[in-house]
Parts: C-alpha cells; structure tokens; sequence
C-alpha cells in the first residue's frame, strides 16, 4: 500500500511541476534601432549577429520590437526560426519602421491581429497631431496552448517629437484595448514610450495598468534607464521603455529586469530590452 501512495505521490508531483512549468511566460519589449549607414560601427549589419544571438540565448516566449525596417524584420526571423511574426510598416505598402511581434509558434495560437496608426485617423496610413512621423501600434490576441488561457499583447511606438502626439497616443491605445478586449482578458502593453515615468501620458497608463517593474515579485535587475544611445562607456539612466500589465489580471509578475549585455564593448541596440517573467 505504501509503494502504491508512493508512486501516486510521484505522478501527483510531476503533474503539479509541469503545470507551474506550463504557466511560466517570457516577454521583451526591444527598440532595435534601424538600419542606418549612418551609424558606422554601429549599423545593423555589424550588430545584427550579436543581436539575434541574444535574443536566442534569454529565449522569450513573446517579443515586441520597434523601429524596425523590412530587412531588420527578415533577419530577425531568418536567425529566430521557432518563431512566427506579424505586423507591418507605418508607411505606404506596409514599408517603412514596424512594430512586429514574435511569438514561439510552437506554443501560441494567434488571433485578431491588428495594426494602427496612432493618429486622428488610426484605420489608414496617417500621421498624428504634432507627430515627426507616422506611429503604429500593433496588437493581437493569444491563446496560450500550455495553459488554455487567452491574453492581449500591444505594442507600439510614440513619437519622439511631438509631446501632444504621445499623450493622444497614449489615450487611443487605451481605448483600444477597451473596444477590442470585450472579455476582460489579461493586457501586456509595452514598447519605446519615448516618454519618462513622470510624464501625464505615463501617469495615464498607470490608471488603468501597472509597469511591470512596480510590480515585480523579485527586486528588478539591471540599469534604471534603457535608452543607451550606443555609450558604453556612460550610465544608462534614461527610461523610455516599458511593459505594462492590466491590473486585476490574476498574473504574478515574478521578475522584471533591463538587460545591458554587450560584446567588445557595443551595445546591440541603442536601447536596452526589458525582459520580464509572469507566473
């Protein structure tokens, strides 16, 4: 009888660690920085490498990048075969910087993808209030195959320029979110802000979400800023990125952290991803 409680004892243990497994979710927020001839020994194609092998190496079940060109977009994908992505260019035709999303296709089933653009006119290729250039935010929701459940993540980028055009951003992601998430399902919203933590469209956020690192069960590792502008040699203390969550989502926020690897002293990216870890 005991041998028989024993083994009920194991297959109960086994059961019961796959399941906090299965419920342990991954995701980055990560402005790449385009590809610009410009930045010398800095450009994509000196970086890219470094780039991708990182992502590969913290392994992220959900990543959301910004600035993105159509190239950028390709050799992501091309290095990073166990993930699928969408989204499309702020431009005519889909060019132009992308907010795309990746996710591990093996894992996730995706639906209702969306991309808009932050503007008085978010159905059609636009440009919005005092904005430098056309912003998008693209969004969908996920059903996680591991654990059944549903979530919406969105990811966007605000302007750098117009401080009107973050705020009126800022405002029409939220209501997004309301019109889209009819069922009241967890949010992730997360992205370069281009805005610090006490800017009112930031303020606006935290009405209704919570910055991850707020929130986070274990001290939050890394810089305080993450916005590096490729000097390595100075603190980074400027905080532009964020991932958001909506409160009252039953998810614990285990860690939060803001990763500074480099490789012979070069940064992948003018900023620093955030990499968070939900239970």
């Amino acid at each position: 009888m005991k041998k028989v409680n024993a083994f009920y004892l194991v297959v109960i243990l086994i059961f019961v660690s796959g399941s906090f497994y299965g419920q342990n979710l991954k995701m980055m927020t990560y402005n790449i920085r385009l590809d610009v001839a410009s930045d010398g020994e800095n450009a994509w194609a000196n970086r890219k490498y470094f780039f991708t092998s990182q992502i590969k190496f913290y392994s992220p079940d959900i990543f959301g990048i910004q600035e993105a060109l159509p190239n950028q977009v390709i050799d992501i994908a091309s290095a990073l075969s166990e993930y699928n992505k969408f989204g499309i260019g702020r431009e005519e035709k889909g060019e132009g910087e992308a907010c795309t999303i990746y996710y591990k296709k093996d894992r996730f089933q995706v639906d209702k993808i969306n991309t808009f653009w932050l503007s008085e006119n978010p159905n059609v290729v636009s440009r919005g209030w005092d904005a430098a250039c056309n912003r998008v935010c693209t969004s969908a929701l996920f059903k996680d195959l591991k654990t059944k459940k549903f979530f919406w993540v969105f990811n966007l980028h605000l302007d750098h320029v117009g401080n009107e055009a973050r705020v009126k951003g800022v405002q029409l992601v939220l209501s997004k979110i309301k019109e889209f998430n009819t069922k009241n399902y967890p949010v992730f919203l997360m992205g370069d802000f281009n805005s610090e933590p006490d800017t009112p469209q930031i303020a606006e956020i935290k009405k209704v979400m919570n910055d991850t690192k707020d929130v986070s069960v274990e001290k939050p590792f890394g810089p305080y800023g993450t916005f590096n502008d490729f000097e390595h040699n100075k603190p980074v203390t400027l905080l532009l990125d964020y991932i958001f969550i909506s409160k009252n989502s039953g998810l614990t926020v285990q860690k939060h952290a803001v990763l500074s690897d480099s490789k012979d002293l070069k940064y992948p990216s003018d900023h620093l991803p955030v990499l968070i870890e939900i239970h």
